[in-house]
C-alpha cells in the first residue's frame, strides 16, 4: 500500500489528484467544527464533556459524521443522508420497475438514478436536520447534562428554520466534495469522507483508553487493544478478498472467416458479497426503539423494558438481536444485489456457460446454490466482527463505536482496499500508455 503511494506521488498527474483529494479532505474537517447559527458553543462544549462519550444513542449517527453531529456544525449531518438516499435507491430498484429499466440503460440510467439520489438526500437532510434541532432544542441530545435544555437559546421559528437549512446545505456541500474527489480526485469520493469522518476520532478514542488504564499507567491496556485491532485488520483484510471464483467458458462463434468466443474466464463470488451494509441496517434499526421511548417520554412497562434491554450494546438481549438481524439483512441484501437468473441469460446470451452444468435454468439453480452457502459463512463473519471487538473493548472503557468496532473496522478496511486498487489500476494505465508509445 505504501509502495502505491509513494509511486503515485512520482508521477506528476496522480500527484495532483492526489494533493486535490487532500485538500477537499482539510475543507471537510473544516466545516465539520464550524457550529450552526443560533446554538450556544460554551453550552455545546460543556454538555460534550459531560455526557457526549456516553451518549451511545446517536453515536453511530455521530461516528458517520466524524464528530460533528453532537457538536452541531454546519456539517453535523455528514454524509448519512446521502448513505441512506443510496441504500433507498438500490431498495427501490427491485420493486420499481422504472428503476429497474434505468438501471439496464446504461451511463444515461446511472446519472438519472443519481440525481433522484440527490433529490432523495435533500429531502433527507431537511427531515434529519428538523429532527436533530427537535431533539437539541428539548435537551434529549445530551442525557445527564445540566445544560443540554440551553443548547439552543433562540426558540422561534425563524432561528429553527435557519438551522435546518444550514445543515442542509451542509449536507449538498459534503455531497458536492465526494463527487469532487471521484470526479478531479482519486475516485470513490463519498467513501473516502466516510473513511475520514471514522477515522477522525480513532487517536482520541485510543487515548481514552489508555486514561483510563489502571494498569502501568493504561500503557498495558494502550497496547493490547493495538494488537487486537491489528489482528482484526488482518481477518478483515483476509475475509475481504476471499472469493469463490466460478468458472465460466465462452463457446467458439464463426462471424464470416472469423472465429470470435472460445476463451475461459470466471465469476467472482466474494464470501461476504453484502459488504458492511447488513451492519448498517441492523445497527439503524435496532436504534428505532431506543428513539421511540426517548422521544414519547413514557414510563410504562414497554418503554422501562426498552431501556433497559436495548439501550445498552452489552446487554445479552442486544446483542443476540443484533447479530440475528445482521445474518438476516446479509441473505436480504445478497438476494436483492445478484440476481442468479439475469446472470445465466447474460452467459446463455453471450454463449457463456459453466463446465458440467446446462445454460439457462441449471445454471441460475447452481449460481444461486452457491451464493447460498458462501453467504453463511459472510453473514456469521459479519456477526462475529460487529460483536467479538465491541464486546472485548467494552472492558477496557471504549464505546461501542470505537474505530476497532464493527462498524468501523469493516469501512475503514474495505475504503482503505478500493483506495488502494483505485490508485494501482491508475498506475498500471499510466505503465501501458508509456509502453505503448
Amino acid at each position: 500500500m505504501l509502495t502505491a503511494f509513494a509511486r503515485a506521488f512520482k508521477t506528476p498527474d496522480l500527484r495532483k489528484k492526489l494533493l486535490f483529494t487532500l485538500g477537499i479532505i482539510v475543507l471537510f474537517r473544516l466545516g465539520s467544527h464550524i457550529p450552526v447559527p443560533g446554538v450556544s458553543y460554551k453550552y455545546v462544549q460543556q454538555c460534550v464533556e459531560q455526557a457526549g462519550t456516553s451518549n451511545s444513542l446517536f453515536g453511530l449517527v455521530n461516528m458517520f459524521s466524524g464528530g460533528a453531529l453532537l457538536q452541531i456544525t454546519i456539517f453535523a449531518l455528514g454524509i448519512m443522508p446521502y448513505i441512506t438516499a443510496s441504500i433507498i435507491l438500490q431498495l427501490l430498484t427491485v420493486v420499481i420497475p422504472k428503476l429497474e429499466n434505468l438501471k439496464k440503460e446504461g451511463q444515461a440510467g446511472t446519472a438519472k438514478i443519481t440525481q433522484y439520489t440527490r433529490y432523495l438526500t435533500v429531502a433527507l437532510a431537511i427531515l434529519q436536520g428538523t429532527g436533530l434541532v427537535a431533539t437539541a432544542r428539548s435537551g434529549a441530545l445530551f442525557q445527564g447534562c445540566t445544560v443540554a435544555s440551553q443548547i439552543v437559546p433562540d426558540r422561534s421559528i425563524f432561528t429553527t428554520v435557519v438551522m435546518v437549512l444550514t445543515m442542509t446545505a451542509g449536507t449538498c456541500v459534503v455531497m458536492w466534495l465526494g463527487e469532487l474527489i471521484t470526479d478531479r480526485g482519486i475516485g470513490n469520493g463519498m467513501s473516502i469522507l466516510m473513511f475520514i469522518s471514522i477515522a477522525a476520532g480513532f487517536v482520541s478514542a485510543l487515548w481514552q483508553i489508555k486514561l483510563q488504564g489502571k494498569i502501568a499507567d493504561g500503557w498495558v491496556e494502550f497496547g493490547v487493544v493495538i494488537l487486537v485491532g491489528l489482528a482484526m485488520v488482518a481477518l478483515v483484510v483476509f475475509v475481504e478478498q476471499a472469493q469463490r471464483r466460478i468458472p465460466v467458458q465462452y463457446a467458439k462463434r464463426m462471424i464470416g472467416r472469423r472465429a470470435y468466443g472460445g476463451t475461459s474466464t470466471y465469476i467472482p463470488l466474494k464470501v461476504n458479497q453484502a459488504g458492511v451494509i447488513p451492519v448498517i441496517f441492523a445497527s439503524s434499526l435496532l436504534y428505532i426503539p431506543a428513539l421511540i421511548v426517548q422521544f414519547s417520554g413514557s414510563t410504562a412497562g414497554w418503554a422501562t423494558w426498552i431501556q433497559k434491554h436495548f439501550v445498552k450494546g452489552d446487554h445479552p438481549y442486544y446483542i443476540a438481536a443484533y447479530f440475528l438481524l445482521i445474518v438476516f439483512f446479509a441473505f436480504f441484501y445478497v438476494a436483492i444485489s445478484f440476481n442468479p437468473e439475469e446472470v445465466a441469460d447474460n452467459m446463455k446470451k453471450y454463449g457463456g456457460f459453466i463446465p458440467g452444468i446446462r445454460a439457462g435454468r441449471p445454471t441460475a439453480e447452481y449460481l444461486s446454490y452457491v451464493l447460498n452457502r458462501i453467504t453463511w459463512p459472510g453473514s456469521l463473519y459479519l456477526g462475529l466482527i460487529a460483536l467479538v471487538p465491541t464486546m472485548a473493548l467494552a472492558g477496557f472503557g471504549a464505546n461501542q463505536n470505537f474505530p476497532f468496532g464493527g462498524t468501523s473496522i469493516l469501512i475503514i478496511v474495505g475504503v482503505g482496499l478500493e483506495t488502494v486498487k483505485q490508485i494501482e489500476s491508475q498506475l498500471q494505465q499510466r505503465n501501458y500508455e508509456g509502453f505503448l508509445r
